[in-house]
């Protein structure tokens, strides 16, 4: 068997330089500020670019001071939301700087995260960077694009690598807003049993929004959430959150890893249980709130380390996740249960080969023909597989001189399985149900930091996880001709869809909705819609399914 292998089809991993499969960084000796400016994650917080032209708004909350950022957009930091450790945030009622800051070009600390130095990182991370363009005034009623950044519920922040938000701000005369919230165990595992507290954060986030926007220029009624991966996921999650429901209008899903169900209440408390037994407090608030982020950080990498075995509905990645609480979150938006009425305008979009970084990264070398159904049979057992190995749609293919590398299949299914089909089959259901949905895949990008230590991600036409997050932000550096057009056409399609719910506008091809059999998804940075091949209801509906109807989560 290929374990290794499977843990890579069965698994969302984030780039390798980040990746639990690879945390050792070589970092030279030096400086220490100047060492870890190197680290695209930190580059932003310990050495920002240079910024003027203090500015100044007046709010509810009070004076906002903000200066020009370097792109030309007004930014400006601010704490949302303050949380005592495991408890539920609470909204700020003063318009504070992040962290204690007295600059008004400081940009928020992350939050805890194994990834980091210490010096990067602290709980009281509940903040967002705004970008608004000089051009708003207080009577402009502009949209307002609010950003959850992805990382598998563990690592990210508002000041990642390409999420500066003064050129999209600018292109779609909009206000951006890239937000933070509680990552792994301390925003998922509270050893006193509350659930979903991240996600809250993102909720206090939106409702922050919803009170300031205005002073800056922005409607409240004109709020479309976006993200990627994970943070896409978070997104679909607010979409099953009642109380979330009237905060925001649209939502932009990219790359959301859809074959990922949300936790059920008894895997949930499973491997609650598991971490509160390694914590040793049991629900002893004075001993939680003494423990060093260091022991919570290593109790979080044994609980990932260890769910697969406690509960396989955890998954072998990404065990730490929004849970369906049956209070806050009230549907799985999957085919395990009957699909709400919905009515809101959703973008849903993946990348050519999403699989790329965890089957090439984890894979240096090629595979043999026969680990293919290898790792398909022990990733999805035999009556799966057999569906899968004899269907047409993933085919061995020989090179020049006769071998099969099955890396090549296993990118493809696995793109399909966890990304690609299982979007299809949500948006099926979401416009089935009432929604509008429009769908597309990206085949141009531009390789994310971490993609470009993998080869097969800088190959040409290639198209990693992560990578259209630099085209729809602007911030790809040095672009080639087809990534400036495809920025102009995504930022165009953006602030059409922020202010209309509909990404069609003058000048670019007409991106038809999706229907309730076809889903019409469009190639973005091509031409026409992309084939259906393995994406059709009857395979991963019923023939192959996914693990969210496996486990019935």
């Amino acid at each position: 068997m290929f374990p290794f292998v499977l843990l890579l089809i069965a698994s969302f991993l984030f780039p390798i330089a980040a990746s639990p499969l690879n945390r050792g960084i070589s970092i030279p000796s030096g400086d220490p500020n100047k060492i870890l400016c190197q680290l695209p994650i930190l580059k932003r917080i310990l050495c920002p670019r240079t910024s003027s032209s203090a500015i100044t708004k007046n709010t509810p909350l009070g004076i906002a001071s903000g200066v020009l950022d370097p792109d030309g957009a007004y930014r400006f930091s601010v704490k949302y939301a303050s949380a005592a450790r495991w408890q539920p945030s609470t909204i700020v009622t003063n318009w504070v700087l992040p962290n204690g800051a007295t600059n008004s070009s400081a940009l928020p600390l992350a939050c805890p995260q194994d990834v980091l130095d210490p010096s990067a990182y602290s709980e009281d991370c509940l903040s967002m960077v705004l970008y608004v363009p000089p051009s708003l005034t207080v009577t402009s009623n502009a949209p307002t694009f609010v950003w959850i950044h992805g990382g598998s519920f563990i690592i990210g922040s508002a000041t990642g690598p390409g999420l500066d938000g003064s050129k999209l701000a600018i292109a779609t005369d909009s206000i951006v807003a890239v937000i933070q919230y509680r990552l792994g165990v301390l925003g998922y595992m509270a050893p006193n049993g509350q659930t979903n507290l991240a996600l809250k954060d993102t909720v206090n986030a939106l409702r922050f929004l919803n009170t300031v926007v205005p002073s800056f220029g922005g409607s409240s009624s004109k709020i479309t959430i976006a993200g990627q991966s994970s943070g896409a996921s978070a997104i679909r999650a607010l979409l099953a959150a009642p109380s979330a429901s009237s905060l925001f209008r649209s939502a932009v899903l990219q790359s959301d890893p859809m074959n990922f169900g949300l936790l059920g209440t008894t895997t949930q408390t499973t491997l609650l249980n598991y971490f509160t037994q390694s914590l040793g407090c049991g629900t002893d608030a004075a001993c939680l709130n003494a423990l060093s982020l260091d022991t919570i950080i290593s109790a979080q990498e044994d609980l990932s380390g260890a769910a697969y075995g406690l509960d396989p509905a955890a998954g072998l990645s990404e065990p730490i996740r929004p849970v369906l609480d049956g209070t806050f979150l009230t549907s799985p938006l999957d085919s395990t249960a009957p699909f709400p009425a919905v009515s809101k305008h959703l973008l849903v979009t993946t990348v050519l080969n999403e699989a790329g970084p965890a089957i090439y990264g984890g894979n240096r070398d090629p595979l043999p023909e026969e680990a293919f159904p290898q790792a398909c049979e022990f990733t999805f057992g035999e009556d799966r597989t057999e569906v899968i190995v004899n269907s047409p749609f993933y085919p061995a293919v020989p090179s020049l001189d006769g071998s099969v590398d099955s890396r090549v299949q296993l990118q493809i299914l696995g793109t399909d399985y966890l990304w690609r089909c299982s979007s299809w089959t949500f948006s099926r259901n979401w416009v089935q149900h009432g929604g509008i949905a429009y769908v597309g895949q990206y085949v141009v990008g531009a390789t994310y930091p971490g993609n470009d230590q993998v080869p097969y991600c800088t190959e040409a036409g290639v198209i990693c996880h992560q990578d259209d997050i630099e085209i729809v932000f602007g911030t790809v550096q040095n672009p080639t001709s087809p990534q400036a057009a495809l920025t102009t056409e995504m930022q165009k399609r953006y602030k059409a869809f922020l202010n209309t719910g509909n990404p069609n506008v003058a000048g670019v091809p007409t991106w038809t909705a999706a229907g309730t059999s076809d889903v019409h998804p469009i190639l973005l940075g091509g031409s026409g819609e992309v084939g259906v091949g393995a994406c059709v209801p009857s395979f991963w509906g019923q023939n192959a399914t996914y693990d969210y109807q496996v486990f019935n989560q």
